[in-house]
């Protein structure tokens, strides 16, 4: 009676050690692939530096534009603040990527007391991240048309022609793009309501 009983027992406490350890190894895995989403924030700093780098070169453009406004032609000086409204764009849609993308992917940032916490951070879900980022895409692409229109010769070459068509062919794409994130971002949000 005893034998039936031990093996039984036994086989129990088997059994239960290998939930025991299977449960350990799933825990500890689970506890890595969680804590590995701090590898992005080097990347997000990265990005802080690179916003500081467009500052050194917003700041050459603005000192440059500065010394020669009354030298330069109306043309050139709309160019040049076409360029440094690109580079402000630019840098808009980068610290908007840091802090939705640092939000979402890796921590809460917690500054919810500071007076100047922009009202939109910590709302911004991924959905709306994409959409933020392929308008400001387009903002910068249709800066870059304007730019390009602007620099139109009188008498434009073959290849002058077919640069410019590629610029709206590929600002067309993004504008394309854009509707059709937003579409697919409006279809879902309907079938999550259904």
């Amino acid at each position: 009676m005893t034998g039936p009983h031990k093996t039984a027992s036994t086989s129990k406490k088997k059994e239960s050690t290998t939930t025991a350890v299977l449960g350990a190894i799933e825990n500890t895995m689970e506890t890595a692939i969680f804590n590995s989403r701090w590898l992005l924030a080097p990347f997000y700093l990265g990005l802080v530096i690179s916003i500081a780098l467009l500052f050194v070169k917003f700041c050459q453009e603005l000192y440059h534009l500065t010394i020669h406004v009354t030298t330069a032609s109306e043309h050139a000086v709309i160019i040049g603040i076409l360029a440094l409204v690109d580079m402000a764009l630019v840098g808009s849609l980068l610290l908007m990527i840091v802090f939705s993308g640092y939000e979402i992917f890796v921590s809460k940032i917690d500054v919810a007391e500071h007076q100047d916490r922009p009202d939109w951070m910590g709302k911004v879900d991924f959905s709306g991240l994409k959409l933020k980022v392929i308008g400001a895409i387009v903002a910068i692409s249709a800066i870059d048309l304007l730019k390009t229109f602007m620099e139109i010769p009188s008498h434009p070459t073959e290849v002058d022609s077919e640069m410019f068509l590629w610029k709206v062919v590929i600002h067309m794409a993004f504008v394309l793009s854009g509707v059709l994130f937003a579409v697919m971002d409006r279809i879902s949000a309907e079938t999550k309501s259904h």
